[in-house]
């Protein structure tokens, strides 16, 4: 079997989305996802420009050897952009051999540990009393936890709040929006947020809670500590990371769990939080970690430092990677908890998938592969629209972490 030809399908069914095919000359395909938002189209040039050419009469068994081709070849290592590509290719990949082996991609990555995935999801609000409704509902969804993320009282713009009752989507058409933080209003509101939705949900609800960077390392472990009477599941990328020791300081501090890691893109980003285990959760995605090859490299180490999974999972990535997801979290043995943001009806109808939820867990389903197909004609319809994410600043008007 060889490598016969590659192609790229960029459009926008209710968001932007880079996918990759990759057809074999016995007409086997195998589906990746290149999407890196907000910078789609530097990914889908860098394929074009210098990947897809060198794939053409290669063997699309020999995985391991293309990774590091794509990866060690190019001299010029790591970064999203270069990262993503080499994922989609990744993913491609594993589709195929699922497919040409009649198993799901599980299945080769050792088989199931595990007979589903537990999934969070998100819950909002505009102010408190929004906020615990929203985590009843999905509560009532069968949801078993649930991130919860509520407008703060005189910041007019809060992360992870909807515009419109529109479900939450930061990616928006056009320049980027510019948004107001006051790091001083937010730590004196969140505790009283998980109090009250503590009180009104009970103990047994798993509470999750995304800080998105916005934190420096002592203000981080005054929230982790803070947070510590309603035992959250994971406090989530509570300062950047690009320096790894500041986590040190909010390990010192709280036994409030930590996940951080959606915006890494190599393992070394996480390689002393790990073997340091200053956090409790890895949430490197698969499409901008380089792939399932690399994150199984990743697992394994932090296998040994009882660091688990978390991984990443907006509406930001494709069906193609949510569906990745789910069988590498279905396979590997320090999973902790995939995140699942659902997709809008016509991404669904665009992507349709093997994969489903019930009960609080979800399952890849039993499709060779990895499960996930796209309908082409339909995606023609809906063209590439450039998006960016948002801008935040203080109250002063200083650039900050959005």
């Amino acid at each position: 079997m060889k490598i016969e030809s590659a192609k790229l399908i960029v459009c926008s069914p209710d968001r932007n989305f880079v996918t990759l095919k990759i057809v074999t000359d016995e007409g086997i395909y195998g589906l990746g996802d290149a999407t890196l938002n907000g910078r789609e189209l530097a990914v889908a040039w860098y394929l074009t420009e210098h990947v897809l050419p060198c794939l053409i009469g290669r063997d699309p068994f020999q995985i391991e050897d293309i990774w590091q081709y794509l990866y060690r070849g190019a001299y010029w290592r790591r970064g999203p952009v270069t990262m993503s590509a080499i994922a989609a290719v990744d993913m491609a990949l594993w589709d195929i051999k699922g497919k040409a082996l009649n198993t799901p991609v599980y299945n080769l990555l050792g088989g199931k540990s595990r007979e589903g995935v537990l999934v969070y999801t998100h819950a909002n609000g505009a102010d408190i009393a929004e906020a615990v409704d929203s985590v009843q509902r999905h509560a009532a969804e069968g949801y078993l936890a649930v991130r919860a993320q509520s407008g703060v009282p005189g910041v007019a713009s809060s992360y992870g709040v909807p515009k419109s009752g529109k479900p939450y989507e930061p990616a928006e058409r056009g320049l980027p929006s510019e948004s107001l933080w006051s790091t001083e209003k937010y730590l004196n509101f969140v505790p009283k947020l998980f109090d009250a939705v503590r009180n009104a949900c009970g103990e047994d609800l798993h509470l999750l809670h995304d800080v998105h960077h916005r934190l420096t390392p002592i203000e981080a472990a005054r929230l982790g500590k803070a947070l510590e009477p309603y035992h959250l599941f994971w406090m989530e990328d509570p300062t950047p990371a690009e320096n790894q020791d500041a986590f040190r300081l909010i390990r010192e501090h709280t036994v409030t769990p930590i996940a951080t890691g959606e915006v890494f893109n190599s393992f070394w980003d996480a390689h002393d939080l790990i073997r340091n285990q200053w956090i409790d959760y890895l949430r490197m995605t698969i499409v901008h970690g380089g792939g399932i090859t690399a994150l199984k490299k990743a697992a394994d180490f932090a296998a040994v430092y009882q660091v688990r999974t978390g991984f990443h999972g907006a509406t930001d990535l494709s069906p193609v990677t949510m569906a990745a997801a789910l069988h590498f979290g279905l396979a590997v043995h320090n999973f902790g908890i995939q995140e699942h943001m659902p997709h809008t009806k016509l991404t669904d109808e665009v992507f349709p998938h093997a994969y489903s939820f019930n009960a609080g867990y979800m399952y890849p389903g039993d499709a060779p592969g990895l499960g996930v197909d796209i309908d082409e004609a339909l995606a023609a319809k809906y063209p590439y629209q450039r998006a960016y994410l948002p801008i935040a600043r203080k109250l002063d008007g200083t650039l900050t972490d959005w």
